[in-house]
């Protein structure tokens, strides 16, 4: 009798368990991935920058994608727009406080699978101020590279006000406009490599 209580008690720990084991973790691949986003100059023209120091970690779930999570970490000092004078100044107190707030992190909560396809909802923390985002988002599948090891890509993106994390700073045109949008378009582009 002691045995079968023992033996339904590890099958239940195993159910429990099963839908865990079946996420497996990877590990981004800064050489291959990028995190880009646009806003508008002077209302006329586009501008784009990129962070080129970021860190992450996906639980992808190729069953069950609603099981996806992820969390990454964004070096602000890495911030780049090839122009060093508007590199400097993003830097500053003025936009990122780099000194100050020297990463920004997004760490997903759930995974919606709604008509267009799936939506990564979780928290960004951008100087100090955190707001939950929804990412729109596709796994492009995963392949093996010719050293073995398991690769997966994934893209989304979203717009984000960047008044609503404090980045403030701000300049208003003669005609009426702002020399820098409020409004932030963010692409990211993922490929990761499954921890063995």
């Amino acid at each position: 009798m002691h045995t079968l209580r023992v033996g339904f008690l590890v099958l239940l720990m195993m159910a429990i368990l099963q839908p865990l084991s079946a996420a497996e973790r990877f590990e981004v691949d800064l050489s291959h991935s990028s995190i880009d986003f646009y806003v508008k100059h002077m209302v006329i023209s586009t501008v784009r920058g990129e962070f080129r120091d970021f860190s992450g970690i996906i639980y992808y779930d190729a069953s069950d994608i609603t099981k996806t999570a992820a969390e990454i970490t964004i070096q602000t000092a890495s911030i780049f727009t090839d122009n060093t004078k508007r590199d400097k100044h993003l830097k500053s107190a003025d936009f990122f406080d780099v000194e100050k707030y020297p990463t920004i992190t997004f760490k997903s909560k759930r995974v919606e699978q709604r008509d267009d396809g799936y939506i990564m909802i979780g928290d960004l923390t951008i100087r100090g101020v955190t707001k939950e985002v929804e990412i729109p988002f596709r796994v492009n599948g995963t392949i093996v590279d010719n050293w073995g090891n398991t690769r997966l890509g994934m893209e989304g993106a979203l717009t984000i006000n960047r008044m609503d994390y404090g980045v403030s700073w701000s300049k208003t045109l003669d005609s009426g406009g702002l020399v820098v949008s409020n409004e932030v378009e963010i692409k990211i582009n993922i490929e990761a490599i499954r921890q063995k």
